[in-house]
């Protein structure tokens, strides 16, 4: 019994010398937050749209939702780079480059996230399935590999009026992290352009049918 009160004042002296010589268990170097861009450039011949979209958090997989970056040696096995992490979960990083996308076209009313007070005209879904840099065998420069699916959904009906898978992949210049970071905003860049591109098309194309079904007939 008297050796409890001893046990707890070293306990507490140790916690005092590791508190005072400012290292912790467990810390080391912090890691690097990487954040991606979102798309500012478009063709003109986007059409202008008069509604409302929300976008909903992009579903993906356990070990693709994470501020991790991903990379893979073999299709059956997942890893991350060291110290290097996205400034946010990777579907929530894709669904603010979503929103801020559209919102850069100058073509729609209002975009925003998904949120049970907002009402839409058209809510936009996505699956991010792809997100990780490639290496094949030895080879130190890997590919980086995005494929993000959506479907567009009229609301209230919820119907969908259509869908679109965009994937892209390409070499890094090098095998610096560096490199590799700015080959997946190429790729997710693309993938975010080619799907605001069909958006704003497929819901402009959506509204003329429906315009067209309802018009007075003679």
């Amino acid at each position: 019994m008297k050796l409890r009160p001893l046990t707890i004042a070293a306990a507490f002296s140790l916690a005092l010398t590791t508190s005072c010589s400012g290292v912790l268990p467990g810390s080391g170097e912090p890691a690097r937050l990487f954040t991606l861009t979102p798309k500012t450039t478009y063709g003109d011949d986007l059409p202008k749209v008069n509604w409302q979209l929300t976008i909903d958090t992009p579903v993906a997989e356990a070990g693709l939702n994470t501020t991790r970056i991903a990379l893979r040696h073999s299709p059956v096995n997942l890893e991350y780079y060291a110290r290097a992490e996205w400034v946010d979960r990777a579907p929530l990083l894709v669904q603010t480059l979503l929103v801020e996308s559209f919102e850069s076209t100058g073509k729609i009313d209002a975009v925003a996230r998904q949120s049970v007070n907002l009402r839409s005209d058209y809510n936009l879904l996505c699956e991010l399935r792809e997100f990780q840099a490639e290496y094949q065998g030895t080879d130190q420069v890997p590919q980086v590999h995005v494929r993000l699916n959506a479907k567009l959904i009229k609301m209230p009906d919820r119907i969908i009026v259509g869908s679109i898978t965009a994937e892209y992949a390409d070499r890094a210049k090098s095998g610096d992290l560096e490199a590799i970071i700015q080959t997946y905003d190429d790729m997710l860049g693309k993938s975010i352009k080619r799907i605001v591109e069909w958006t704003l098309k497929t819901g402009a194309e959506a509204d003329a049918k429906a315009r067209a079904a309802n018009a007075p007939r003679s």
